[in-house]
């Protein structure tokens, strides 16, 4: 079953003002697949195939004379020799949408569009299937938690449904896992495929690890930690590497998709805020997988269910914004030395909207007591707030005072 996904819309628009498309995100999110359905009669080529990509190399001035646009290109980064001769094709023939080119590394795929197609590519990023999608929600607006947004998404959700939260969060958001009914042994199968795949098929060629056992450990280890601060010296230490090391595998992890370091908000006017990033695991799936927690029940009941509750909700907000064309979308989380901390903050023009995510279905007022910080803050002002939760209704938590915005209790079907 094919999911139709809401960066669909974002790609023709931008298909109809650049001659090149660029699609980053992890292995299996559904790239090549979105591509085909939306852009019906492009051909389709993937450098995956030794044979096509040693063809792409010997002569890709016939390779494009075969392969007219517009064109599909999956995993491009693996023929980084292509890029000078698409340039000279757009170069020559201004038309738009010509070329889609997809990569799961985005690292080495970057800096060759940096290098030669500057001005010339859109750029997208795409992560695994969202709930929006999964339960064929049209809406497309980005998360803010505002009173419109919330009612514009009470109006398709089905309701707070607890089990089929708590299930797609341990299943994870791959669409395969999505395709046909499947229990918890094709759920361990998928997994294991798929991180047997990416050591052998991109961190290897990334990274030319020897030791792959560290390596296992290292990813294991940022699994551990989602949704906490990081601390490179608490994973070089469980892996056995030093910081180094564990810096740029964690660089390699990131340009794929599979993690991502939201960044602490900072602003001038305190020098005393955390400079640290926050660490996530962007599928929750793979992240139970890697952790042993082979069933739902295992996962709620673990010691760490409530960080990987929050990396679920920051992956759909992000989801939101990379749905919406937005590379970078203004995400941030607020810690000071004083261990004041905001979970999310989203900022929107002169707007900062704070964000606390919980397990709770009854959160208390005491949760959201880091948001006054932001009062501090000049030229800003502090939007409505809300703390994500798996309570069943959208209910007012704190009314406007003292300068701050709303705050909703708000279910996280509504995300």
């Amino acid at each position: 079953m094919y999911y139709h996904r809401h960066i669909e819309a974002v790609f023709e628009r931008i298909a109809r003002r650049k001659p090149v498309i660029v699609l980053t995100g992890a292995r299996q999110v559904g790239k090549s697949t979105m591509l085909k359905k939306t852009f019906v009669g492009s051909t389709y080529i993937t450098m995956n195939s030794p044979l096509v990509r040693q063809s792409a190399r010997d002569n890709p001035t016939l390779f494009f004379e075969a392969a007219k646009p517009p064109v599909i290109v999956d995993e491009i980064q693996k023929a980084a020799e292509l890029f000078d001769y698409i340039k000279d094709i757009v170069d020559g023939n201004e038309r738009k949408g010509q070329f889609y080119l997809t990569g799961s590394q985005s690292l080495k795929l970057m800096k060759n569009v940096s290098d030669s197609l500057a001005g010339r590519a859109g750029i997208i990023k795409m992560l695994g299937l969202s709930m929006r999608e999964l339960d064929g929600i049209s809406y497309r607006g980005v998360f803010l938690p505002t009173t419109s947004y919330m009612e514009a998404m009470a109006k398709e959700s089905g309701g707070f449904d607890y089990d089929k939260i708590i299930g797609r969060i341990h299943k994870g958001f791959f669409p395969e896992l999505y395709e046909t009914e499947s229990d918890l042994k094709d759920w361990a199968d998928y997994y294991s495929s798929y991180f047997q795949t990416y050591i052998e098929k991109d961190i290897k060629d990334m990274l030319h690890i020897q030791d792959e056992s560290a390596f296992i450990k290292f990813v294991k280890a940022l699994a551990s930690l989602s949704g906490q601060i990081l601390n490179y010296t608490t994973v070089a230490e469980i892996c056995g590497k030093d910081v180094k090391t564990v810096k740029a595998w964690l660089s390699v992890m990131e340009s794929g998709g599979l993690v991502y370091l939201l960044e602490p908000y900072y602003n001038n006017f305190n020098k005393r805020l955390i400079k640290t990033p926050k660490l996530y695991f962007l599928d929750t799936g793979l992240a139970c997988w890697l952790l042993g927690w082979n069933t739902p029940e295992q996962l709620v009941n673990g010691a760490a269910w409530g960080h990987l509750f929050e990396c679920f909700v920051f992956a759909e907000i992000l989801k939101s914004y990379y749905n919406d064309g937005m590379v970078k979308p203004p995400l941030f989380y607020y810690r000071d030395k004083d261990k004041n901390e905001i979970d999310v903050l989203i900022e929107n023009g002169d707007m900062l909207y704070p964000i606390e995510i919980k397990t709770s279905s009854d959160p208390a007022k005491s949760m959201v007591s880091a948001f006054r910080c932001l009062q501090g803050i000049t030229n800003k002002k502090i939007g409505a707030g809300a703390v994500i939760c798996l309570a069943k209704e959208r209910l007012p938590l704190i009314a406007d005072a003292a300068g701050s915005g709303d705050v909703w209790i708000m279910p996280v079907n509504l995300i």
